[in-house]
């Protein structure tokens, strides 16, 4: 029969385990990407704050309008019947003469090229859409240049799940490809891509941004 008396044995065992397989964990060639504790609160992913293009940008995407209230479907797409997304704020839209779009009950949309500006919160659209089946863009630019991330599967995993975690929403898609943990946002400057590169070290988490500045 255990006592009272045996339990503090085992609390040191259980102790001594865990230190054991902490030291190990800290071990000198231990490979662990960093965490947010390892930078200044200012510096962490979600406290950077990326200033609005200056220009007109362009974005592709699902124009979604509930009974008024119009948004820019820039990622994931419920899969409901009419589709719901979380999306951005579109303003000075009309859907006068506007083809290629549907209907159902209060909800209206459709799959277009939206150019216009960005404040950070809002897209306002500053001139005529093109359908998205129409529409041909410029191939992007790869920003690793063809080359391959060394990070290893797990590590990968580990940090993709961080910041799915952390930037919830404000992550359009965070995927892994080629050795890289791939990000994309509505809006970088270049400055998400600092913080990621501060917390998790360079060439593992590559930024991308939903607008493309066209001027």
């Amino acid at each position: 029969m255990s006592t009272f008396r045996d339990r503090p044995l085992l609390a040191v065992g259980v102790v001594s385990a865990l230190l054991l397989l902490a030291g190990c964990a800290a071990s000198p060639g231990a490979s662990s990407p960093p965490t947010s504790t390892m930078v200044p609160s200012d510096s962490r992913l979600e406290e950077a704050e990326p200033a609005p293009p200056e220009g007109t940008v362009v974005a592709t995407g699902t124009v979604l309008d509930e009974s008024g209230e119009v948004r820019l479907c820039l990622g994931a797409i419920r899969e409901s019947y009419p589709p719901q997304c979380d999306g951005v704020a579109l303003d000075e839209w009309s859907w006068d003469g506007v083809d290629g779009s549907e209907a159902s009950g209060e909800t209206h949309w459709g799959a277009y090229a939206v150019t216009g500006t960005w404040d950070g919160e809002r897209f306002t659209v500053t001139a005529p859409h093109a359908l998205l089946a129409l529409y041909d863009p410029m191939a992007p630019e790869d920003p690793t240049d063809g080359a391959d991330g060394a990070s290893t599967a797990d590590e990968l995993d580990r940090v993709q799940n961080d910041i799915a975690g952390r930037l919830g929403a404000d992550a359009l898609a965070v995927s892994t490809d080629r050795g890289y943990v791939w990000l994309q946002v509505v809006w970088d400057d270049g400055t998400l891509q600092d913080a990621v590169d501060a917390e998790y070290g360079e060439d593992v988490v590559i930024v991308t941004s939903a607008l493309r500045e066209i001027d």
